[in-house]
């Protein structure tokens, strides 16, 4: 989270995941009925894209919108990148929104792919490889 709390970034580790259970149940509870397989498709696809090897992963980032545009995203995202670089790995995300797309290009990202499922926007896949120094 951000200093001044207008960010905030989850950053998954190496050989950690998102809890799926937790992740069903929820969607259970909130997501209506006629949506779901939409919804579990969407999630399914996603899990296809992503990277099989140790890399950390960026399911979430988020900047308050009167506070975009002032460097608050890259400033979560340097932390962990420089971890990734002196540790030789690589970053993954998927960019929920084309806006997006320049900012995680900036520090390294390139899409990997594209995911259009039913009525929601596209998705797009992104892996970021170390920088060598």
């Amino acid at each position: 989270m951000s200093r001044e709390r207008d960010g905030v970034a989850l950053w998954l580790a190496p050989g950690s995941a998102p809890d799926e259970d937790a992740l069903v149940r929820l969607i259970e509870r909130s997501v209506p009925d006629h949506r779901r397989g939409d919804v579990f498709a969407l999630f399914a696809e996603m899990g296809r894209q992503h990277p099989l090897g140790p890399h950390w992963y960026l399911p979430l980032i988020g900047v308050v919108p009167t506070r975009q545009g002032l460097g608050i995203g890259a400033a979560l995202l340097r932390p962990v990148l420089e971890a990734c670089d002196a540790d030789h790995l690589p970053a993954y995300l998927e960019a929920t929104s084309p806006k997006s797309v320049p900012l995680y290009r900036r520090h390294g990202f390139e899409p990997v792919g594209e995911i259009r499922m039913s009525d929601c926007p596209p998705i797009v896949p992104m892996l970021r490889s170390p920088a060598s120094h």
